[in-house]
């Protein structure tokens, strides 16, 4: 069986060749004397039709024409060629191409004609000029090798590209390119083995990549597509190898270039780092288009602010190079004027520089072959310069190279000027939460706190949710914990803004109930606001939590506004929810707001928490409470511990939420700090108050204070005994100040104000506050508490 059938379908024999062609002899008189079994397959005609019969029978002419074109032809002394129309047997007209030949044997004249089918000729011929045309003029490289790997023929493409190919015939196919490499993935990247393989196998290799520089062109590097047959002669026998080259390094750069845009499109600025966004620039252009990668870049737009304008070009930059973040080296540089460098920052445009920069600008190895400066540009400005610089390569940056390099620059701008915008952002953002988030909470008697942040936007760091502790009067503390719905500055922003209107509303004593009622209110009125100017609706369905606690009784009074109702753990360890109805959401009306009043334990522990604490994608509020109760089951652990313990408990991965934790371990001032004294509402009585108020700090051991208290007191108990209908209550508590508190059923409150000179009276509340740090008014349900603070020397 034939190893290789498709060699005998090329034959390349001509259809004259006398082994192929219809053969016939004519005798002097133009009678056929011969007729070869090749001329019975062409016309159909058999010797005993044919022989000694006038050969003009055969011609498809006139029969006057028949005789005298066919003595034309038959004489003459030299072969003739000729396209006849001949007869065939079966009725047909074939067009033939014939030569006749002349001979003479012993005397005898005779002819030798010799036919073909004109189109099976004309085929013949064109393939001949086929080859032909690659031999000389095709941009196809031929070359031929034996079954030893040695070349034995190239054609004139070959040859131009080696500078003649007559010095490498008997060569081993390595001399040809000694420096080349196939840089195709799936082959083995040795000639000799690709050679041995189709060798031995018979298998083609086609479309091999080889990269090099051909001896005829040493300075520019080439790429060749590469392709092994293996050639057999008629007989199957093995003759060598042929190997047909196409020089396609246009095309292959163009690839290169367009695959590099494409990776440069996925990876640079893909993260919103300055630094991290020049490493990628570098990390994508080399080795492909530059040995190294340069950023020059202003200290400003490092730092995230706007780039310098109106200074030199090329003044007090910071250079930046390496392929990582890690290898990043950052030194300063200065261009002078006349730099290339300098030049292409104040004209924007790309400036190759053949020279060394080293001679230039002192920063870069003297053996570089060429640089090519590209300024890094956005809308606005000028952010910095690119520098690609070639060490190993040669080549001098083309123009198809200058365009990639100027759109890689343009991307890496892009992704610079995004960095910075980031960062401009992000330092804000950091700005905006310590301006909104308490940064310290201030300590107090009544309780201990511990707390936790965590928004759902790591990149910002600000979130809806805030929490506050706020000092009230008669040594209490407010306690508040809120969610805004959404992420990020505008939820950040709606968050500070309700922090402080809860603190304000908190420092006028109101009761949680009544404090959520008027919160309620100026969220709705927002709200109409930030629609009709279009801002959205980010204050709608804001959840607060309120509470009060007074350490001197132990009451906790709470009220909730759509939010969680807090998790209390005695100091006996057990836990439970609350029993707290939210009320509705803020800014959203309806329902009142209903205060819960609890008697807590010293040591308690109260955990006020938003959503995201209790609740994610995964589980649902219920599994959150549940989770954070068996938390506090440790409520003896530090409150600091405990936080961790809470927010470790929360399923791993990415959270959806803002997640804020308050946790309130409670204090209660004994009664060796509280002093309690009821008054009738006889003047008479503001003299044993007066009494009373030294005794007492006498025995706490501040006499110190007695002046100034005795006369606060005094003045405190006039005001309400002269405007009261029932008995008055007087407070001493000792605490981080001395608090002095009076208590009546009057609902009016009094009102500081300057006294003229002949007045008697109006200046009790003016000394009131000259001897206080602090005073003021809150109302109670049975009617109103003065109160005052005393700075404790």
């Amino acid at each position: 069986m034939d190893r290789f059938p498709h060699a005998a379908n090329v034959d390349f024999h001509s259809p004259l060749d006398l082994s192929k062609a219809a053969a016939a002899v004519l005798d002097a008189e133009g009678r056929v004397s011969g007729w070869g079994s090749s001329a019975q397959r062409m016309l159909g005609h058999s010797p005993e039709e044919v022989l000694g019969r006038p050969a003009a029978r055969l011609l498809a002419a006139a029969p006057g024409q028949r005789l005298s074109t066919l003595c034309k032809l038959c004489k003459g002394h030299k072969p003739r060629g000729t396209v006849l129309d001949l007869c065939c047997r079966d009725g047909r007209t074939l067009r033939a191409a014939v030569t006749f030949s002349p001979l003479a044997h012993r005397g005898a004249a005779a002819t030798v004609v010799v036919a073909a089918d004109l189109d099976t000729l004309r085929g013949w011929e064109a393939q001949l000029a086929m080859l032909q045309g690659l031999a000389t003029e095709s941009v196809v490289g031929l070359t031929i090798f034996d079954t030893d790997m040695r070349v034995v023929w190239g054609n004139v493409s070959t040859d131009l590209e080696l500078a003649g190919i007559a010095p490498y015939i008997g060569r081993p196919a390595a001399d040809l390119f000694p420096e080349g490499e196939f840089i195709s993935r799936h082959h083995p990247p040795d000639e000799d083995q690709i050679m041995e393989h189709v060798l031995t196998t018979g298998e083609p290799i086609m479309g091999m990549h080889y990269r090099g520089r051909a001896p005829a062109d040493p300075v520019r590097e080439h790429v060749w597509s590469c392709s092994y047959h293996r050639m057999v002669d008629a007989r199957g026998e093995l003759l060598g190898l042929f190997e047909e080259s196409l020089d396609i390094t246009d095309r292959y750069r163009a690839q290169e270039r367009l695959s590099l845009l494409v990776r440069a499109g996925k990876r640079i600025g893909a993260s919103l780092d300055v630094r991290r966004t020049a490493a990628e620039l570098a990390d994508v252009a080399v080795p492909q288009l530059a040995d190294e990668v340069l950023v020059d870049l202003p200290p400003a737009v490092i730092e995230g602010r706007q780039p310098p304008t109106g200074s030199a070009p090329g003044h007090s930059l910071l250079r930046m190079h390496g392929r990582t973040p890690e290898e990043f080296r950052t030194s300063p540089v200065s261009y002078p004027p006349s730099s290339p460098q300098a030049q292409s920052l104040a004209t924007s445009r790309p400036v190759v520089d053949d020279a060394p920069p080293g001679t230039r600008d002192g920063t870069g190895p003297a053996a570089s072959h060429c640089c090519l400066f590209v300024p890094l540009l956005t809308r606005d400005a000028v952010l910095g310069l690119a520098t690609f610089r070639r060490s190993s390569n040669p080549d001098r940056f083309g123009p198809e190279e200058q365009t990639l390099a100027v759109e890689l620059a343009e991307r890496a701008a892009v992704g610079i000027d995004n960095a910075r915008r980031y960062t401009s952002q992000h330092a804000a953002a950091l700005v905006l939460q310590r301006s909104l988030l308490p940064r310290h909470l201030p300590e107090q008697s009544a309780v201990d706190v511990a707390y936790r942040y965590l928004p759902a936007d790591n990149r910002v760091g600000v979130g809806g949710d805030w929490f506050d502790l706020i000092p009230l009067s008669g040594a209490r503390v407010g306690l508040t914990v809120g969610d805004v719905v959404g992420h990020g500055m505008h939820a950040a922003a709606t968050m500070g803004r309700l922090r402080a209107t809860v603190r304000t509303l908190a420092l006028l004593d109101l009761d949680p109930a009544e404090l959520l009622t008027r919160l309620d209110g100026l969220v709705a009125q927002d709200s109409e606001c930030d629609a009709d100017d279009g801002l959205g609706d980010e204050t709608l369905g804001v959840t607060c939590l309120y509470a009060i606690y007074d350490p001197v009784g132990g009451r906790c009074v709470w009220a909730s506004a759509g939010h969680p109702p807090p998790i209390v753990a005695d100091a006996s360890g057990s836990v439970a929810l609350s029993a707290l109805a939210p009320g509705p959401p803020l800014g959203l009306g309806g329902l009142p707001y209903e205060n819960v009043e609890l008697s807590l334990s010293s040591g308690s522990v109260v955990a006020f928490f938003t959503d995201g604490v209790v609740e994610d994608r995964h589980t649902d509020i219920d599994s959150g409470i549940d989770r954070l109760a068996h938390v506090l089951t440790w409520q003896r652990c530090p409150l600091e511990e405990l936080c961790d313990r809470a927010l470790s408990a929360r399923p791993p991965g990415p959270q959806t939420d803002d997640a804020t934790l308050l946790l309130v371990r409670t204090r209660r001032l004994g009664a060796d700090r509280v002093a309690d004294l009821e008054l009738p509402p006889d003047p008479a009585m503001v003299a044993h108050a007066r009494t009373d108020t030294e005794r007492q700090l006498a025995e706490w051991g501040l006499a110190d204070l007695s002046f100034s208290a005795a006369l606060v007191v005094s003045e405190l108990v006039t005001n309400s005994i002269r405007y009261a209908t029932g008995p008055v209550m007087l407070r001493l508590i000792r605490d981080r100040c001395l608090l002095c508190e009076v208590s009546d059923n009057a609902h009016t409150a009094p009102h500081l104000r300057r006294a003229r000179r002949d007045e008697e009276g109006g200046r009790g509340l003016f000394l009131v506050a000259q001897m206080s740090q602090r005073w003021g008014t809150r109302y109670t349900a049975s009617g109103k508490t003065i109160w005052a603070e005393l700075a404790i020397p």
